[in-house]
């Protein structure tokens, strides 16, 4: 009789099944999105356990090395080895500074005319074992410049680097110099080191030295460790921190183990008769993993450059031509704002 009275009463109250059919769905889903997650979670620690406690000391340096660049993910590899370690690890994977800086007079650049436009940049494509990207080929040095926002601050946005060309009217452009990137979410307002745009001292300067890249006022690219007053008194029209020097003088840096770990890269470099080199590589995709800083010299070397540098890489790692975005971009959230590019006239 009462299990008559309870069917008949639930018949009756069909707004209750209703609500009790919602709610056992969202405990339903919910159990199965944390079991999910919780599987995600053990596949994504578990597998970081195997690669850096596992048989190859060389994929596990390329794990360190690769997580250690990120602003995001450091914890990947922090969760398996002390600091002590990861320095330890670090220092075996990287390139040595040499200390040179450019000897200016190994580029000449023709004063014959400059061909058309359309014909002064060209881009090509690299493909290696572990990357895909763009070289940019400019060949008129005169036309790549450093540009920035108008202001800098903890308070204020960076731009990004095609709110940059079409303010300025470029044609194309890369990314160039860090900035403050805490846990991977900076705004780009705060640079990094020394930043001058058309002979105008931005940010940084003094007596401290970083590794820079930048342009004298005969177009030719300068890249070592020098500090803002020596870039002042070489009287650098664009220049920017970041690194490492790549190549110097014709020489190429020493790379030591792994040369970094595989990840999103941008780079510029110069020819001997003056031409921009301007490559940027995918990284965090299927379809490209990424490069190391040897990747990088290796590519340089190949199309020629004499002095060639590092930039930012990463989330930061775009390149346009004509407004159209070449590369693909690892951020999850799209282009980032940033407080430099080098641009193309």
């Amino acid at each position: 009789m009462n299990q008559e009275k309870i069917r008949s009463e639930r018949s009756e109250n069909p707004k209750r099944n209703l609500s009790g059919k919602k709610r056992r769905r969202v405990q339903h889903f919910l159990a199965c999105f944390l079991v999910t997650l919780c599987s995600l979670a053990a596949v994504v620690f578990g597998g970081a356990g195997i690669i850096n406690h596992g048989p190859s000391p060389t994929v596990r340096d390329l794990f360190v090395t690769s997580m250690m660049e990120t602003s995001a993910a450091k914890f990947l590899a922090q969760w398996y080895f002390s600091p002590e370690q990861l320095q330890e690890i670090l220092n075996a994977n990287t390139i040595q500074d040499s200390g040179e800086i450019t000897d200016s007079s190994l580029v000449n650049i023709p004063d014959e005319t400059q061909p058309a436009q359309g014909e002064e940049i060209e881009i090509c494509e690299v493909i290696g074992d572990t990357y895909k990207g763009k070289m940019m080929i400019v060949k008129d040095p005169s036309r790549v410049y450093l540009s920035t926002p108008e202001v800098y601050g903890a308070e204020v946005s960076g731009m990004t680097v095609l709110d940059m060309m079409e303010r300025d009217g470029a044609i194309a452009g890369v990314n160039a110099g860090g900035f403050v990137d805490q846990n991977g979410v900076g705004n780009g307002g705060q640079p990094i080191g020394l930043v001058i745009s058309n002979g105008v001292l931005r940010s940084g300067g003094g007596s401290t030295e970083t590794v820079i890249a930048g342009f004298d006022e005969q177009d030719r690219l300068i890249v070592g460790s020098i500090s803002g007053q020596q870039a002042q008194e070489m009287k650098l029209r664009d220049a920017v921190t970041f690194g490492p020097v790549l190549i110097v003088n014709g020489e190429r840096a020493k790379v030591e183990g792994t040369g970094g770990g595989l990840n999103p890269r941008t780079a510029i470099g110069q020819r001997a008769d003056g031409a921009v080199l301007l490559l940027v590589i995918d990284g965090r995709q299927p379809h490209s993993l990424g490069a190391t800083y040897k990747d990088l010299i290796d590519i340089m070397e190949e199309y020629g450059a004499v002095n060639a540098c590092n930039m930012d890489g990463g989330s930061s790692s775009v390149m346009y031509y004509e407004q159209e975005l070449l590369s693909v971009c690892a951020s999850l959230y799209g282009p980032r704002k940033m407080p430099t590019a080098w641009l193309v006239k």
